[in-house]
């Protein structure tokens, strides 16, 4: 079951105080988003896409026309993103992925139906109502102009579902969503669950052998949860024991394929909140990825105390800065949160407590998809 380990009496004092905590940022957005009506793929036509009205589209946002021919196919400068390529189809999802979750963290810190029967507007939108429902594939994610349609990179873009999911879920436990509105949602998360783990987009995420990796196997889990899909979620247990942790993170905890790019301290930051999601959205009683290490010591206890001195203090950071948005991190990671949490470490959660957790710039709130932590935590006796 997804949400992480803790004993009762814990769970309850850090989902008490997590509410004092959170209460004035949620409910001052959620009584905004409450005025917003639904927006979908629908809404944005797409005009270099192959793919129809009902399809999500998105461009490579590092690819660029080559100035030696302006006609002739782009060419990548990793880092710099182009803002002329189309992110109409991405920024509406990245709204859904704000205003759904805060929607839902509202409905559970007042018990006012309102707020889920809001957030329940904005996903039959976009996922049961047959004139405004998204596609459940993404066949034409990260096309590049001149070179391909869509990428199996395009994967990523539906990070900002896994929040989505995870309101959604609450939303059936607290008994709100039901019925065939529930049907329909579980439906499509389940085809595309399908598509993303046996198309041979899905297949590449799945061996990129760096953050989409995480990232795929992020979503994977957040809705098999939602769909009840056992067998995939213990398959994801066993890609994060088996494949992410050792072929991805170095002995000292820091992960090689983020170091190397020309943004390796947001790519560092992301990295990790997304394998620290997966820790505690995989572990269960018996088996707590968090504290898990491989033969030769590594795991997440170790990369989070990697770059906690970098969080705390970004001065200290060895590498060049990013070549981008450098100024804009850090942010309020849930990997302290988590991390926090599960490996009780007191001085993780004071520094999540003291960052910005809403960001506005762009390239930020593309690489943070988890902002709800109330959605995270178990009621009751449990996290």
């Amino acid at each position: 079951m997804l949400g992480g380990l803790a004993a009762p009496a814990e769970a309850q004092l850090a989902r008490s105080e997590l509410v004092r905590l959170e209460r004035e940022r949620v409910l001052s957005a959620a009584l905004q988003y409450l005025r917003e009506a639904p927006v979908t793929v629908t809404a944005f036509s797409a005009p270099r896409s192959a793919g129809g009205p009902h399809d999500f589209s998105s461009e490579g946002d590092y690819w660029w026309p080559d100035p030696r021919s302006p006609d002739s196919p782009y060419v990548r400068r990793d880092g710099e993103t182009n803002p002329a390529n189309f992110v109409a189809h991405r920024d509406a999802m990245r709204r859904l992925s704000q205003v759904v979750p805060a929607l839902v963290a509202a409905y559970q810190i007042t018990g006012d139906t309102a707020y889920a029967r809001h957030a329940v507007a904005h996903l039959a939108a976009w996922f049961v109502d047959g004139r405004t429902r998204m596609n459940p594939n993404l066949l034409y994610g990260q096309a590049i102009k001149g070179r391909a349609t869509g990428r199996g990179t395009g994967i990523i873009d539906t990070v900002h579902l896994v929040e989505v999911a995870r309101a959604a879920w609450v939303l059936e436990q607290m008994g709100y969503l039901k019925g065939e509105t529930l049907a329909g949602i579980k439906r499509w998360f389940r085809q595309y669950l399908g598509w993303i783990t046996t198309h041979p987009y899905g297949i590449d995420e799945r061996n990129s052998g760096n953050n989409h990796s995480a990232a795929w196997a992020l979503q994977v889990t957040a809705f098999a949860q939602l769909v009840g899909d056992e067998p995939r979620l213990a398959s994801m247990r066993r890609f994060f024991r088996e494949t992410l942790v050792p072929e991805q993170m170095a002995a000292d905890g820091s992960f090689p394929r983020e170091l190397a790019r020309t943004k390796p301290y947001g790519y560092s930051l992301f990295q990790l909140d997304v394998m620290g999601t997966l820790a505690w959205a995989l572990s269960t009683p018996g088996s707590d990825l968090w504290t898990y290490t491989t033969s030769d010591g590594r795991g997440m206890r170790k990369a989070v105390a990697f770059m906690y001195p970098f969080i705390q203090d970004k001065r200290t950071w060895p590498k060049p800065p990013d070549v981008m948005y450098y100024d804009a991190w850090p942010v309020r990671h849930p990997a302290l949160l988590f991390g926090g949490l599960a490996l009780r470490e007191p001085r993780y959660l004071d520094l999540w407590k003291t960052l910005p957790a809403d960001p506005t710039v762009d390239e930020v709130v593309r690489n943070y998809p988890i902002r709800q932590p109330l959605l995270w935590m178990r009621q009751g006796a449990d996290r």
